[in-house]
């Protein structure tokens, strides 16, 4: 798998637009923080990522296992205090599943691969592009 996302900013404080495989998105700081609040922080960025992979895999082995489940929805909270940092996320399975298939879920939830790479962490190299 390869993901491509494009990011750029001008002088607008600080809304940046960012192009992911012809998708076009924004991310901007609240006002609190000087931003236009024009769209999501980077973390809920973040955070959205985490949901959108954690949905979608559940959805797909619900799926496959012909599960009867109507909508699922996760909530997620990114917290700081000090300096530990950790995602709160919290499933919502709706349709008829019993206590064992919703703990299977759960299970799943923590082996989706966005959370896998946030748990293990990765390597992020940086360059200056030639002038």
């Amino acid at each position: 798998m390869m993901a491509h996302a494009h990011a750029s900013i001008g002088k607008d404080h600080y809304a940046v637009k960012i192009n992911a495989d012809g998708h076009m998105l924004v991310s901007d700081e609240p006002k609190t923080n000087g931003g236009g609040g024009t769209g999501p922080d980077p973390y809920e960025l973040l955070l959205s990522s985490l949901g959108a992979c954690t949905a979608i895999t559940l959805r797909m082995y619900a799926d496959r296992k012909n599960w009867n489940v109507d909508s699922i929805k996760i909530d997620l909270h990114y917290k700081r205090e000090d300096k530990a940092e950790r995602i709160e996320r919290r499933l919502h399975l709706e349709g008829q599943l019993d206590d064992e298939q919703k703990k299977r879920m759960a299970e799943i939830a923590e082996r989706t691969p966005v959370t896998l790479t946030l748990k293990n962490g990765l390597s992020i190299t940086t360059e200056l592009a030639a002038a």
